[in-house]
């Protein structure tokens, strides 16, 4: 059995060690490790292609043809949680399956945005948990004016348009990803929206 003054040296060891290696990756990163703190950019990074010089993104051809607007990259602090929202309209009144098929069409839309426009938040996302939420949106009205405001807030908004070989006509916009991205910036989104 070990002694009480051996245990007591090894937890003060323990505890300076987990000291050191926080202090280190905090100097090593440059960011605040409690930061709750959305940011944008306020320069390109070296590594990516697509920001300009004052930290917008240049769109790729098919962004431009989907009417993305040229935004912001926003960032999330280290511990900041992050989620992807799914808005699904409620006056379509699509069975469970083809909700679930939508909510996955809207998910990988927001997934490959993301991949080409902002990396690096979409990484931070799948490295705490990749939230995802599914909320009920009333209208295709109400779709539009939250997906309007997501973009304006430098969000991914991804709609999702059927293709009508099933319950909903061909055309109609079934659901809204928007993210991934910091939780308060969302919530100023679809914040007043009930879950699925």
């Amino acid at each position: 059995m070990a002694s009480p003054a051996s245990s007591s040296a090894l937890y003060s060891h323990l505890a300076l060690s987990l000291s050191t290696l926080v202090i280190g990756y905090y100097l090593g990163v440059g960011r605040s490790l409690f930061s709750t703190k959305a940011k944008y950019e306020d320069e390109a990074d070296d590594d990516s292609d697509l920001e300009s010089e004052d930290g917008s993104v240049d769109l790729t051809d098919e962004q431009k043809a989907n009417g993305d607007a040229k935004m912001n990259v926003l960032k999330a602090g280290l511990l900041e949680e992050c989620k992807l929202v799914l808005l699904v309209r409620q006056d379509l009144k699509m069975d469970k399956g083809k909700i679930a098929a939508q909510c996955s069409h809207a998910t990988l839309a927001c997934y490959k945005s993301m991949l080409k426009s902002n990396p690096k938040l979409l990484k931070h996302w799948e490295t705490i948990g990749q939230a995802k939420v599914a909320l009920k949106c009333p209208s295709e009205e109400e779709m539009n004016r939250l997906e309007a405001q997501a973009r304006s807030l430098g969000l991914c908004a991804k709609s999702i348009r059927d293709a009508g070989r099933t319950q909903v006509a061909a055309g109609s916009k079934t659901v809204l990803g928007i993210g991934p991205g910091p939780v308060k910036i969302v919530n100023e989104v679809t914040g007043h929206l009930k879950l699925l």
